[in-house]
């Protein structure tokens, strides 16, 4: 039963933290809610290994809110350069 409660947190803690890097990267980005929340558990993981960087500690680990979200908009804004990239070739 505890497994139930890990996803339904870390689904809000996604939702959250994707939609606030959404938010405060500017343009427009393409992707869903599913994509939202999934934003926001990679950037997780990614200020993790930002942290991990800086103190130490393990490589892939979850980290706070604030790296999360420090995350979060860099995993959006490599996203969104990607898929421009993507698009602007096969025009």
């Amino acid at each position: 039963m505890g497994w139930i409660w890990a996803i339904i947190v870390w689904t809000v803690f996604g939702l959250v933290c994707g939609l606030l890097a959404r938010l405060l990267v500017p343009g427009r980005q393409a992707i869903g809610l599913t994509m939202t929340i999934l934003l926001g558990i990679v950037g997780s993981f990614v200020g993790g290994f930002v942290a991990y960087l800086f103190t130490g500690g393990e490589p892939l680990q979850a980290s706070g809110f604030i790296m999360s979200l420090v995350g979060a908009i860099v995993v959006l804004i490599a996203y969104t350069s990607l898929a421009g990239r993507g698009a602007r070739r096969t025009i």
